[in-house]
């Protein structure tokens, strides 16, 4: 319950939530030092999430059928699990085992054309035929095309919004053709309605779980893109369906190909690409200390109260206090103030790589890493995948 109040807290994004559980050894400690921190940040009566919340997000989810995943528990996907701003939990509604398995992602326009549908649905027909889940984003087109082809052998979708809400609302029957025989994943709250923000996000989890990215329309200011993007900044494979010249949903492909992209004319050049690329299903997942480890399997009672759902699970634990860097002595107000411009001055609206930033400021990492954790609660500066900042503007 720890891990949920804390990624649901207030200003506290992926990457900051892995930097807090790292200098505060638990979500519990995390939680506690929170106030304090947001008040060196300028931030005044800041207040974790209340556990209220997150016990009415987890009824809601349990009342919806999902289950959720913590990193470090072995439901969670191995591929996804190794980024750095791997989602903390996840929400699934369907049967994990479907992300234990290799994946590939396959994306592409909305407003797709015949023969793009066409191969999307070939892609996907062959990619299950060889034993690998199709993974994509449940919109209109080419992924939707994607999850309808894969179905009989297996698909993961990664909605933008909470797991329980299906957009666009024309793919519902789709959507709960999933949950039946595939996969749903979102790390957002129950219930919640994406907004323009959650897609990018979105995006980076359908690229982190697969081996690799399969654009099979797109224009060239496309979410596709960005999806490619990402890929490429987690190591994975790019690979592209070449189009006419003259159609402006093939420029984004044509462009990646042009940069280097893997071309693909069927599924044989995709597991080619692959060939001892995949993501196998490990015997042992890495995992958390045990005392760090949220309490898995929470479910309604028939009362309505929430039980553990099982035994030998171990709970956030209360930690002792702060154990990392950040609980000794306090630094002076005024080289904290000086830092922070100093980092501010660095960064403008395009994001930056954050060890290029380090780099820069020639300061030791332990200094600059708690302070850009201020910096992110008190809403000046952003991150985004691949470990970039930006300057909020």
């Amino acid at each position: 319950m720890s891990w949920l109040r804390l990624i649901r807290s207030r200003r506290v994004g992926v990457v900051t939530f892995w930097r807090l559980l790292e200098e505060y050894g638990s979500a519990r400690a995390a939680l506690l030092a929170l106030p304090e921190v947001a008040k060196t940040a300028g931030v005044a009566d800041y207040t974790p999430c209340p556990e209220g919340v997150v016990l009415a997000e987890i009824k809601a989810g349990h009342a919806a059928g999902a289950r959720l995943l913590c990193r470090g528990e072995p439901a969670y996907p191995q591929a996804l699990a190794e980024l750095a701003d791997a989602p903390p939990v996840l929400w699934a509604l369907g049967d994990p085992a479907h992300a234990a398995r290799p994946m590939v992602a396959l994306v592409g326009a909305r407003n797709a054309s015949s023969l793009g549908l066409r191969m999307a649905r070939k892609l996907a027909e062959g990619l299950g035929e060889a034993g690998i889940t199709v993974v994509s984003g449940l919109a209109r087109g080419i992924d939707a095309a994607a999850h309808l082809a894969a179905l009989p052998t297996g698909t993961v979708a990664v909605m933008a919004g909470g797991v329980d809400v299906i957009y666009p609302a024309e793919n519902a029957d789709l959507a709960r053709g999933i949950a039946d025989k595939g996969l749903r994943l979102s790390e957002q709250p129950i219930a919640l309605e994406a907004l323009a923000r959650h897609f990018p996000l979105r995006n980076r989890i359908i690229s982190g779980l697969a081996s690799a990215v399969v654009v099979v329309e797109a224009a060239a200011r496309s979410g596709s893109l960005i999806t490619a993007k990402t890929a490429l900044d987690q190591g994975r494979e790019v690979l592209a369906v070449p189009g006419h010249p003259f159609d402006g949903r093939a420029s984004g492909c044509n462009l990646l190909l042009r940069d280097g992209a893997t071309l693909v004319r069927g599924v044989d050049d995709v597991l080619e690409a692959l060939a001892g690329k995949v993501h196998a299903a490990p015997a042992s997942p890495p995992r958390r200390p045990a005392a760090d480890l949220p309490a898995e399997g929470l479910r309604a009672a028939p009362d309505g109260t929430l039980v553990q759902g099982g035994p030998g699970r171990a709970a956030d634990t209360p930690a002792g206090g702060p154990t990392g860097s950040m609980a000794g002595a306090p630094r002076p107000r005024a080289g904290i103030r000086a830092l922070h411009q100093e980092i501010l001055d660095r960064l403008g609206p395009a994001p930056l790589a954050e060890d290029q930033l380090i780099r820069d400021l020639d300061v030791p990492p332990a200094a600059v890493a708690p302070e850009l954790v201020a910096l992110e609660l008190d809403g000046r500066i952003l991150r985004h995948p691949g470990g970039l900042l930006s300057r909020a503007v």
